[in-house]
């Protein structure tokens, strides 16, 4: 099984945010050493269109089959068009591969580990990283243009969870069908420490004081 780690250049929210330093680490650098604790991925690829991310990634120990293609590299190509381009381009066959965002710092080997784990126990299409939701979902209101808050409808009182982005266990169906929730889809949970996904400069900010105020529960 392959680790495809997907690391575009042009990131608009929070600029160079794939090889900005969190803790004093390019953040890719966490999603490829947590690639490479677990045992059951035999190659991590790094597919970016950006040289100095390349650079990063290998020096980190993951492999860059060339900078990726234009028409893969805008606003609107989809990853499950990448990981099929970074398939095709595998010597040998695969079956099944583990997409990770760089953009997950906090989720380790062994959460990868567990997933890949759970994705072979239940024999999955895929198996899909969640986190609990902060506040019952019922909670949530509509607030129109004028500041009325409307209410949404009759919610579930019950537990809910969200896909927290950091891991993403594909067999071959799923990826050529670009289907991955299917009646074989399994939900791998994380806590909400390890579910923080980086996508703003608050986000970036929160994290790094994480690392600063514990380490060793990271």
């Amino acid at each position: 099984m392959i680790a495809i780690i997907p690391a575009r250049g042009g990131s608009k929210r929070l600029p160079g945010k794939n090889i900005k330093l969190l803790n004093g680490k390019p953040l890719i650098a966490y999603t490829i050493e947590a690639a490479l604790a677990c045992k059951y991925i035999t190659k991590v690829v790094v597919t970016t269109d950006d040289i100095e991310i390349a650079k990063v990634a290998e020096k980190y120990g993951a492999l860059v089959p060339g900078l990726r293609p234009q028409e893969l590299s805008n606003d609107t190509a989809s990853s499950n068009e990448v990981i099929k381009y970074i398939l095709n381009s595998q010597l040998e066959k695969i079956d099944s591969c583990v997409l990770l965002q760089p953009t997950s710092p906090l989720r380790n080997g062994k959460h990868i580990t567990e997933a890949i784990e759970l994705f072979i126990k239940k024999d999955a299409d895929a198996v899909i990283s969640f986190t609990k939701e902060h506040h019952p979902l019922h909670w949530n209101k509509f607030i129109n243009e004028n500041g009325v808050i409307e209410a949404i409808g009759n919610l579930p009182q019950r537990e809910s969870f969200y896909p927290n982005g950091a891991i993403y266990v594909l067999s071959l169906n799923v990826i050529e069908s670009n289907l991955y929730y299917t009646n074989k889809t399994y939900a791998y949970i994380m806590d909400r420490m390890n579910s923080v996904d980086i996508d703003t400069y608050d986000d970036w900010m929160f994290c790094n004081y994480l690392f600063s105020f514990n380490n060793e529960a990271l």
